[in-house]
């Protein structure tokens, strides 16, 4: 499936979308490239399941845990793993496997790890239709 948006804040309200059709045990990855919009997709993520506290990229924790909503999310971001064993230490499978729904930015540092059905959401720039346009790409979504 492929979403094109044309402002931040309808990169915005489609992750609120899936926030809210969100299920525990849910495990999004999130590729793109600096400044596409990822943390604008999470915050939305983040709404749709009812967290109304403060997000952001936890770039130098791993993983931020927000508690506050319907569900549990669970952000990572993995960029600067350099050896998958240190998910281990941060006892990724137990995120994995909880109640909540998990977020990961970078997922493909951590390829091996990831179980076969999580919905890898893709956002890309395509500047030749405009600043703002993003094409989100999505696979593994049930209908």
């Amino acid at each position: 499936m492929i979403i094109e948006t044309n402002s931040p804040e309808e990169t915005f309200a489609f992750a609120q979308k899936l926030g809210l059709e969100a299920v525990p045990g849910q495990i999004f990855t999130l590729d793109g490239d600096l400044g596409v919009g990822k943390t604008v997709f999470a915050k939305g993520l983040a709404e749709g399941l009812g967290i109304t506290e403060p997000v952001s990229s936890p770039t130098f924790t791993i993983v931020q845990e927000y508690t506050d909503g319907r569900l549990p999310l669970y952000h990572f971001d993995v960029y600067r793993i350099e050896e998958p064993e240190e998910m281990e230490e941060i006892g990724y499978d137990e995120y994995f496997n909880g109640d909540g729904v998990c977020l990961i930015e970078w997922a493909d540092m951590i390829r091996e790890l990831l179980p076969e059905d999580v919905i890898r959401i893709r956002i890309r720039k395509v500047p030749e239709k405009g600043f703002d346009y993003r094409e989100i790409s999505v696979e593994g979504m049930k209908e």
